[in-house]
């Protein structure tokens, strides 16, 4: 049986590692000191085996070594702080890694006393052997982040983040996360009722598992005290190494810790009020009633956003002339006339907004001034405050709800051109006219676009004959690969000379047919190559190359 990818156990790491609140590169090494037991899933374990009320059923596959190993770690710390163990002893702050201490206690091995009867048991291992490979999963994860090398200031880092944390806490979602993660972690606790249950009374727990806005004020309070009770110890610090990824909706631990180098402040980007912003615009057009307030809050909004001097040049590029519309103040029927123009230009640049949106200071800026006019508050704060409101309500909102997020509205797609070239590809269109296949499925979702008109023809040249092939199946066609640039023809290790790299071949697969049956339903009339794989028994291979070719790879 097939092995797992080292990318495919490290994925097992990190979701028991983040669970318990331990050192990823841990699990690694205790993978790589062990190589045992041999598992019925064709891999090797990380020297868990039974002990008290666990059975070898328990611990018999990878993941289950895994998740095992990670409660023996958090089991043997608590030990080691019962004993009378500093955090200084279990962790060296400048290098961010267990102690060379714990090391050691780990390589003895575990045995879990009688009170411990959900703990396995891990066999001894070879001290050296352990921390080298600690030491190499830990710098494989320092370099693909790009960690500094001394993390002395990672400690106080922390702290200083965490004790303004209830001062910036909003009860936004992914506030709400970091905060209850945190204390899953610091707790070594398992879930999040688990957690929830330890922070309100028995009786409200329903309630608050239903509303978890009611955890709001506990939560705070939680953040209030870790810095009181921050003991060094290393699930501590991972704890609020947790929040900290989770508060600034980081990817990774190691994101976490980096960032945390130069900025300690929990207070939020703007960018969080992106969401609110596109929603605030996109319901415009809905709530429009030409009031002189809306008028004056777009116009606003538009100067700003074309980083205009003055209104007056904003109007003239809104083609409005500002002496017309001085002139004709006195005459109702005229000022109608160009208060509808401009509304209309007013009402098309609020329609290109979310497509244009690129996250520019002066463009954010731009639409917060436009909802402060629009909702008549004095001052930004004011107007920052009523955007985190409904960032909270878009979060919470049913997908029918008033406050949810509008649906985007489809962008006007060009007329098809009469010829495909490089740089008029649509991507939702059709190859070849009232075709199947979309030049998204040709290109990889526009990963892989064609560099030249011979890439391009020759992509219009196979889906011509795809089609036919296609409608004579009388099945869709599953596109898995059809252009590949050099580059990635050779990092799926594909044929040197590949018609891939050419533009003009596909593969693909029908849902409920084999390759054999796609290529014998082909053979006969297809003009140009026809390939089955043996790897893979389900796939078919087309090319529109000049002659008849046919083979099984």
């Amino acid at each position: 049986m097939a092995t797992l990818s080292p990318d495919q156990r490290n994925y097992y790491y990190l979701l028991e590692a983040e669970r318990a609140g331990i050192h990823k590169p841990i699990l690694a090494a205790l993978y790589q000191a062990h190589a045992a037991p041999a598992l019925p899933d064709g891999e090797t374990g990380l020297g868990v085996s039974p002990a008290n009320r666990v059975s070898l059923a328990q611990v018999n596959s990878f993941p289950e070594q895994v998740q095992y190993a990670t409660n023996i770690i958090r089991s043997l710390t608590d030990s080691l702080i019962a004993q009378g163990l500093q955090g200084t002893e279990l962790w060296q702050s400048e290098q961010g890694r267990y102690s060379d201490r714990f090391l050691q206690s780990i390589a003895r091995g575990y045995v879990p006393p009688t009170n411990e009867p959900t703990t396995a048991r891990l066999e001894a291992s070879n001290f050296e052997q352990l921390r080298q490979a600690y030491l190499a999963d830990l710098e494989a994860d320092f370099q693909s982040e790009a960690l500094p090398q001394n993390l002395a200031y990672l400690d106080r880092a922390l702290l200083s983040l965490v004790d303004r944390i209830p001062q910036y806490y909003t009860g936004l979602p992914h506030h709400r996360d970091a905060l209850l993660d945190a204390v899953r972690i610091w707790r070594k606790l398992d879930t999040r009722e688990a957690v929830i249950a330890s922070l309100v009374a028995a009786d409200k727990v329903a309630s608050a598992i239903a509303d978890e806005s009611v955890l709001d004020i506990p939560l705070k309070e939680f953040a209030g005290r870790m810095s009181a009770n921050y003991g060094g110890y290393p699930h501590q610090r991972e704890a609020m190494i947790r929040l900290t990824q989770l508060w600034r909706q980081l990817r990774t631990r190691e994101e976490a810790i980096a960032s945390l180098e130069k900025n300690t402040s929990p207070e939020e980007d703007l960018k969080i009020i992106d969401p609110a912003l596109i929603a605030f615009v996109q319901n415009i057009p809905k709530f429009y009633r030409g009031q002189g307030s809306q008028r004056n809050a777009l116009t606003e909004g538009f100067r700003l956003w074309r980083q205009l001097d003055s209104r007056t040049t904003a109007l003239a590029s809104l083609g409005i002339n500002p002496e017309l519309l001085k002139a004709s103040s006195s005459d109702q029927q005229s000022m109608e006339k160009l208060a509808t123009q401009l509304d209309r230009e007013l009402l098309n640049f609020v329609r290109v907004v979310p497509g244009e949106y690129k996250e520019e200071d002066y463009q954010r800026e731009a639409l917060i001034r436009l909802v402060q006019i629009w909702r008549g508050l004095p001052t930004r704060t004011q107007a920052l405050q009523s955007l985190l409101e409904d960032t909270k309500r878009l979060n919470d909102a049913r997908r029918q709800a008033i406050e949810a997020a509008p649906k985007p509205v489809p962008i006007i797609i060009p007329k098809r051109p009469a010829r495909w070239t490089p740089y008029n590809i649509q991507l939702s269109a059709s190859i070849i006219p009232d075709g199947n296949f979309t030049w998204a499925e040709a290109t990889h979702g526009g990963t892989r676009m064609p560099p030249n008109q011979a890439t391009v023809d020759a992509m219009v040249r196979i889906a011509r004959l795809a089609q036919r092939a296609r409608d004579r199946i009388g099945r869709p066609f599953m596109v898995t690969s059809w252009y590949r640039p050099p580059h990635i023809n050779r990092a799926v290790g594909g044929a040197p000379y590949s018609r891939h790299m050419v533009g003009d071949a596909m593969d693909f697969l029908c849902e409920g047919l084999s390759g054999n049956q796609l290529y014998w339903s082909l053979e006969p009339w297809w003009p140009g190559g026809l390939g089955r794989y043996t790897k893979f028994p389900n796939l078919c291979h087309i090319d529109s190359r000049s002659y008849r070719a046919r083979w099984r790879h």
